[in-house]
């Protein structure tokens, strides 16, 4: 093949994979009004499906208590059937009132460290994802950031919607607007429309459009809110950091292929946003994450240095990048156990 065929090849293939991603954003993205909740219920309950939400939490006093009061008011209490089963909180060493916040608001309240103690903890959101498989039992399972303001309760009924009316869905993601800064960010322009997601646009979206462009589609792909069959979460592995979102969704796809794989469209996300240095060490996760799916090859220098001006000029500050990756959860002995049982 000499080079004009070669370009010919690639342009081709190229194509090829844009129009898959044109006909899966057709077939497999949908807005929360699509499935209304009381079609869910009936679902629900002809299929006996159960429904897991957990809510990852450090530090988040501010924000927990009323996400789990809309979750409670909204999708369990009063209705025919709950669509939510299960609802936990996950405190991974929380410094201020998050764990009595969230279960005086009615969530039940686990430690991350209490969890498969056999295994000392590691920080990082992946680890509190991973092990909150063994602290779980809803065949599907619903991740929240704990730090969602203005929640609404279709960031749980919309992403679980499609994994209760199509038994081809595994894995769903919320999309949104991510507006950057809020009034009580103390931020005094207000929100910044379409700007809350530096990271997804200045690392993730390139990484994804360049080595997996069949996930190109995917609005949100670092966002936290996602629903999952546990039945597909049990068999991937857990990156222990920020790359966890990034690992989930890559491996999904090589594991049940993208037709299993959906989003929907939730509304708008006002969260508290990191400072630049925060964002960096979150790039630097996501960035190690892509690379050892793509080489599964040797870190040469898993840090990384950042600078901070001081009163005799910039002093560097050096920062470990997350190097772990917990096992797919169907290998550890305490989960099979309880699946015996």
């Amino acid at each position: 093949m000499d080079h004009k065929d070669g370009h010919i090849a690639d342009t081709q293939g190229v194509l090829r994979v844009l129009e898959e991603v044109e006909r899966w954003l057709a077939d497999r993205s949908w807005s929360a009004a699509d499935r209304p909740l009381d079609q869910l219920l009936d679902l629900k309950r002809a299929a006996g499906t159960t429904v897991s939400v957990v809510l990852p939490a450090l530090d988040e006093e501010a924000t927990v208590g009323a996400i789990v009061e809309v979750i409670r008011r909204e999708l369990i209490e009063g209705l025919p059937v709950p669509l939510v089963d299960e609802l936990v909180v996950v405190d991974s060493g929380s410094a201020d009132r998050t764990a009595e916040v969230a279960a005086k608001a009615g969530a039940r309240v686990v430690h991350r460290d209490e969890i498969l103690p056999r295994i000392p903890a590691l920080p990082g959101k992946g680890e509190v994802l991973w092990r909150s498989l063994l602290a779980t039992t809803g065949d599907i399972v619903c991740f929240v950031d704990a730090d969602l303001r203005e929640f609404s309760a279709s960031f749980v009924s919309g992403i679980v919607g499609p994994l209760l009316t199509d038994p081809g869905v595994q894995f769903v993601k919320a999309m949104y607007d991510r507006p950057l800064g809020t009034e009580s960010d103390g931020l005094a322009s207000g929100r910044t429309p379409g700007q809350g997601g530096r990271v997804t646009e200045l690392v993730a979206r390139p990484l994804l459009n360049l080595h997996w462009p069949q996930l190109a589609g995917f609005v949100q792909p670092l966002g936290g809110e996602y629903a999952v069959r546990r039945s597909l979460l049990e068999r991937l592995p857990f990156p222990v950091g920020y790359g966890v979102e990034l690992g989930l969704l890559v491996d999904a796809l090589h594991t049940v292929g993208l037709d299993a794989l959906a989003q929907v469209d939730v509304g708008v996300r006002l969260h508290r946003h990191q400072d630049g240095q925060a964002l960096g060490r979150m790039a630097a996760a996501i960035y190690r994450t892509a690379q050892v799916r793509l080489s599964r090859g040797h870190l040469v220098r898993p840090e990384l240095t950042q600078f901070e001006r001081g009163p005799e000029g910039f002093v560097p500050h050096t920062y470990p990048v997350d190097t772990e990756e917990r096992p797919p959860m169907l290998g550890v002995k305490e989960y099979g156990r309880r699946h015996v049982a």
